[in-house]
């Protein structure tokens, strides 16, 4: 049976011990046949992305752990020409470092950046899912077993199905079929404020209605006349803002390729 990673955005705080670990287990140890040393600079078999979305002060940061796929349709090994990549009977995608010959056809191919190459071993090294552990007797490796907030899981897919209902993987149009599922990856925002220039002050209990393709999101200003519209979908927008006593204001084509902070907005007055 396959096993599968899951990581739960949400929980991951960004405290980087699934990397460290992962760097203290592989740097400077040599796990052959499994995998030679990592260096200690250069690679991260275990890689923590932050994410920094929007602008100050409408400002988020969310974490992604990122890691070999170990995918089921993995490239990386129809492009090897040395049979040096290989599937485990566990679903596990290691690369040989016997049987590597350097030609770096591999990470050319990998579309999630995750294998690296070593320069002074002439060969392409990628996270191995820790199976040197696995196959003497424990249960996760060294990155699941290090996580403090359980962000980071790790077992046999078909007891993960509870993990795995509404996850996503990572660009899925490869259809490589990746096994790392993740949670709660946060969609776009658009936010703002919305005050009266004249009084200078805040505007509570405005309404803001979010249009995209026929579809509504509402949401009103909150007692700092703050406004956010949380987990949308990649698309063009158009918002109009009202408030009792004051003009609308309409903006159009808000494109959420990346997150939207629409800053101060100013109501005028009703004539």
């Amino acid at each position: 049976m396959a096993k599968v990673f899951t990581i739960d955005v949400t929980r991951c705080s960004g405290c980087y011990n699934c990397q460290l670990a992962c760097k203290d287990e592989h740097a400077g140890n040599d796990w052959r046949p499994y995998a030679a040393e990592q260096p200690l600079i250069g690679q991260f078999w275990m890689k923590v992305q932050e994410n920094v979305c929007g602008t100050q002060p409408k400002l988020r940061i969310h974490y992604i752990p990122k890691l070999c796929n170990h995918c089921e349709k993995a490239i990386c090994m129809e492009v090897c020409p040395n049979g040096a990549i290989y599937r485990r009977d566990d679903g596990l995608v290691v690369i040989s470092p016997e049987k590597c010959k350097g030609c770096g056809r591999c990470k050319k191919a990998c579309p999630y950046d995750a294998i690296y190459f070593n320069e002074e071993l002439k060969i392409s090294q990628k996270c191995t899912g820790c199976a040197h552990l696995l196959d003497n007797g424990y249960k996760l490796p060294r990155c699941v077993e290090a996580c403090p907030t359980d962000a980071l899981r790790f077992g046999e897919e078909s007891e993960m199905e509870d993990f795995i209902v509404g996850a996503d993987v990572l660009k899925p149009e490869t259809g490589l079929r990746p096994k790392v599922y993740y949670r709660n990856i946060p969609g776009k925002f658009i936010a703002g404020t919305v005050y009266d220039p004249m009084e200078k002050e805040v505007i509570i209990g405005a309404t803001c209605i979010l249009n995209c393709g026929g579809k509504v999101w509402k949401a009103t200003t909150d007692e700092y006349g703050d406004f956010w519209f949380n987990d949308l979908p990649i698309g063009v927008f158009d918002l109009v803002i009202s408030a009792p006593g004051y003009e609308y204001k309409s903006f159009y084509k808000l494109r959420t390729l990346k997150d939207i902070n629409l800053g101060d907005i100013p109501l005028d007055k009703a004539t």
